[in-house]
């Protein structure tokens, strides 16, 4: 059995969570993986790209002007060991309000290691980015 966690500005995400985040401030997100199975995986990439669902089938993945990566979108991943996890960590930056989702997939560099199956059933992360509130002196 192989697990995945991944985390939005610190919070577990799975398909039933929305994460909030502010418009202007780094979002820190990561992704745990552990290996279960009895033999080593990798090498392989993992791929984070956002998306807007706009509820009738349609996915925009244009979206260059109202998010950017801090750091990259891909994570290089040598091999993890059977019962050892690695943990991809990096930063989103919502530039406008709206609802956005992350795709996380995986690329195998190697294809005589198959990755675990469940480690393509990863969920859609869904974000929603609204403005900062702005403080006000009285």
């Amino acid at each position: 059995m192989e697990t995945h966690d991944i985390s939005v500005d610190g919070k577990f995400c799975d398909c039933d969570v929305v994460v909030d985040c502010k418009v202007g401030d780094p979002i820190p997100l990561e992704v745990k993986l552990t290996n279960w199975s009895k033999h080593s995986v990798g090498p392989f990439a993992l791929t984070v790209t956002p998306y807007q669902d706009y509820q009738n089938g349609v996915h925009n993945y244009e979206l260059h002007d109202a998010i950017t990566f801090v750091g990259s979108n891909t994570f290089y991943i040598d091999s993890v060991k059977p019962t050892k996890n690695s943990v991809c960590f990096g930063a989103l930056l919502f530039l406008y309000t709206g609802d956005f989702y992350l795709n996380i997939k995986f690329h195998e560099d190697n294809t005589s290691r198959e990755l675990p199956l469940s480690w393509f059933c990863l969920p859609s992360v869904h974000i929603r980015a609204m403005e900062p509130v702005i403080q006000t002196k009285l």
